[in-house]
């Protein structure tokens, strides 16, 4: 197995957040206003056509007019048929580098051939799903189990959401305790538990439309890398049922936004030993996009559960599950009967869960990335994006921060997700609400301006490196965004 990660460095995480600090207290800078337009009336309007023709007549019977939240585009989304490798293709014929890779799954670049050619074949001689067992179901949780060392035994299920709602029920059978612990800003998914403090810290139920707040009685959140904040609340569980498990993304919360010093994870881990409650490592992002050990492996840190998704199908659908040690795995047990041991059952279950597709494209996508030692190459790509990111930055003398976790790199223009929220100040919300959606407006017109210039990026925020990229698409992908940079402007001025 290759352990090599792709993480060359670790970043300063205080430096970062002092930057990040320093971005939120600015104006906002962002693309011209006459810039903008230009670029909605030549590209938008002239060159995407078809895609504003389209996404009109989905609205008339799709909630915003697409399905999925990463597919949101302003002035209107672009309707894209085909991926490969690093590239991206809409309907009006326009190529684009694609930074987004699927909202990160995409570790060997969009649709290889080498995972679609097995997909094919098991597609022509099974089907796509049985409801019965498959070879893939085993091989698949075995080649993560031999990666990942802390993963003795791995349940598949449909998304990295139900991932996590399992890993909830598991925990609370496994300690019998009540409580679970965030870190704030955190994405666990979107279930009514977990959907608690989720992209700013401090928000508690704010981002949780339609969920009842009786549900998060038993659900906290602590401040991004303030172990203190933690251990505080795990104390005072002590007297309010315990806690059962403290959920985290150890590259920090909502996929590295908030970066964590290299030492947390180990100080989380301890805090957990300490207090009883069970550790749970959510991967869903960084499980074999970090290295093939996952970054636990990375850290040094043992998790009792580790949440996956994305990678594990090779972006293909139904990519979710759940690994850990035996004696919390044990409640995972599937089937009706009662035979064996008998242990309490977390309920879980899905039609489709471990269907032959998703558990042949994502042992042969793993099986590949180990092979090509995707994830080392992925992140040397990330460095070089993100260093060129970095002297752009320098050399038009903006407040902008880039940053890399491997290859999964961010480049922060208006800071929205490093804001937070203090209750015990409740005279200063309106203000922080009011500052996050301005700036979210403005992080759109960047992202709208990246993608005129043929770059696909996750909300204009955050860009996902592959293996297939080459220094030299790189250093092309940065001289559109050098055509970005040169027409940023300060609001104020």
């Amino acid at each position: 197995m290759d352990t090599r990660f792709a993480i060359s460095e670790y970043h300063d995480a205080a430096a970062i957040n002092r930057q990040l600090d320093e971005l939120i207290k600015k104006p906002i800078y962002t693309i011209k206003p006459d810039v903008l337009k230009k670029y909605e009336e030549e590209y938008y309007d002239k060159k995407c056509a078809k895609s504003k023709e389209m996404i009109a007549e989905a609205k008339q019977v799709i909630p915003g007019g697409v399905q999925h939240n990463l597919a949101f585009n302003y002035p209107f989304p672009l309707v894209f048929t085909k991926a490969d490798g690093m590239m991206l293709y809409d309907v009006d014929g326009n190529e684009y580098f694609d930074f987004l890779q699927a909202g990160g799954p995409t570790v060997l670049g969009s649709n290889p051939k080498v995972v679609r050619d097995q997909v094919i074949d098991l597609l022509n001689t099974c089907g796509p799903s049985t409801g019965l067992f498959h070879e893939f179901e085993y091989k698949l949780a075995k080649k993560i189990a031999d990666s990942v060392e802390t993963v003795e035994m791995f349940r598949m299920q449909g998304s990295g959401t139900e991932a996590c709602m399992t890993a909830v029920r598991v925990a609370r059978l496994a300690t019998g305790k009540k409580n679970i612990i965030k870190m704030g800003g955190a994405y666990h998914g979107w279930s009514d538990q977990l959907g608690y403090g989720i992209r700013v810290p401090g928000s508690k139920f704010t981002q949780a439309s339609g969920v009842p707040l009786y549900l998060f009685k038993h659900t906290q959140e602590f401040f991004p890398g303030d172990l203190d904040d933690l251990e505080r609340k795990l104390r005072a569980n002590l007297f309010r049922g315990g806690t059962a498990a403290v959920f985290i993304e150890p590259i920090g919360p909502e996929s590295g936004t908030t970066p964590v010093p290299y030492d947390f994870n180990k100080g989380v881990e301890r805090l957990c030993r300490k207090y009883g409650a069970l550790l749970v490592f959510d991967e869903v992002v960084t499980g074999f996009r970090i290295g093939m050990a996952g970054a636990q492996g990375y850290y040094g840190v043992s998790p009792d559960l580790t949440i996956f998704g994305k990678v594990i199908a090779g972006g293909y659908p139904g990519a979710g599950g759940v690994g850990g040690k035996k004696q919390y795995m044990k409640h995972l047990g599937a089937g009706l009967d009662d035979s064996g041991m008998k242990v309490k059952k977390a309920f879980t279950g899905g039609t489709m869960t471990a269907n032959p597709l998703s558990c042949c494209a994502g042992y042969f996508t793993l099986e590949e990335i180990d092979k090509q030692n995707a994830c080392q190459k992925a992140g040397e790509m990330g460095d070089r994006l993100t260093k060129g990111l970095q002297e752009l930055i320098a050399k038009y003398n903006l407040p902008f921060v880039a940053f890399n976790q491997g290859s999964v790199c961010h480049i922060d223009t208006v800071g929205t997700m490093h804001y937070s929220i203090n209750w015990s100040k409740p005279w200063e919300i309106p203000g922080v609400l009011s500052a996050t959606s301005e700036r979210k407006k403005e992080m759109q017109h960047m992202g709208a301006a990246y993608m005129a210039e043929g770059l696909v990026t996750l909300a204009g925020s955050r860009l996902y490196t592959n293996a297939q990229y080459t220094p030299e698409l790189i250093d092309e992908a940065l001289k559109r965004f050098d055509r970005v940079f040169e027409n940023i402007v300060c609001l104020e001025k």
